[in-house]
């Protein structure tokens, strides 16, 4: 069996390139989120995938459209990890700096994040458990921080597969049991 992991294509929005309070941060978002993809030449290994399941974030469905021609089995579930700053404020400060103080607090399971660490790995479980029942080549399409999750839960379930550090858009990372 093989399980494909797909990081969506590229933003159009793409990241801001200056300094942006926390209001400017959550307005980034939406528009990431909204936004269109660039679309590229996708490499699916030449496998014949049997199922897809996507995101239900357009980046993500557009990037499914494209590689699989069957029925798109969405899921709430592979959303990226949702966002908050720790506190509303006008001071401005770069992107990876919001980001980082964001994972950061994550991590320790600050009250301001939406979801913890545990819900996160909880939620990853209960759809790998439902995906991997039938035991075929499954594609899934995603975005970068859940398919680490993903990556880390199927080598615990025996899977061999390539570490995602950082998940390239528009690449299939493969794991094979």
């Amino acid at each position: 069996m093989r399980v494909g992991l797909l990081r969506h294509f590229k933003v159009e929005r793409g990241y801001p390139n200056k300094f942006v309070s926390s209001e400017q941060l959550m307005e980034w978002v939406k528009e990431y989120d909204a936004s269109d993809v660039i679309p590229t030449q996708l490499d699916l290994g030449n496998i014949d995938w049997k199922r897809c399941y996507s995101s239900d974030l357009l980046r993500a469905r557009k990037t499914a459209s494209a590689a699989y021609s069957g029925e798109i089995i969405e899921n709430k579930s592979l959303r990226e990890i949702e966002i908050k700053p720790l506190f509303r404020s006008s001071m401005k400060l770069p992107l990876l700096v919001h980001m980082v103080i964001i994972r950061i607090a994550w991590l320790l399971g600050h009250s301001s994040q939406p979801e913890s660490k545990k819900t996160v790995n909880h939620k990853i479980n209960l759809l790998l458990d439902e995906i991997l029942q039938s035991e075929e080549d499954v594609l899934i399409v995603g975005h970068g921080g859940m398919m680490m999750f993903m990556s880390k839960e199927l080598k615990r379930r025996g899977f061999t597969g390539p570490p995602i550090k950082r998940a390239k858009n528009g690449h299939l990372y493969i794991y094979e049991k």
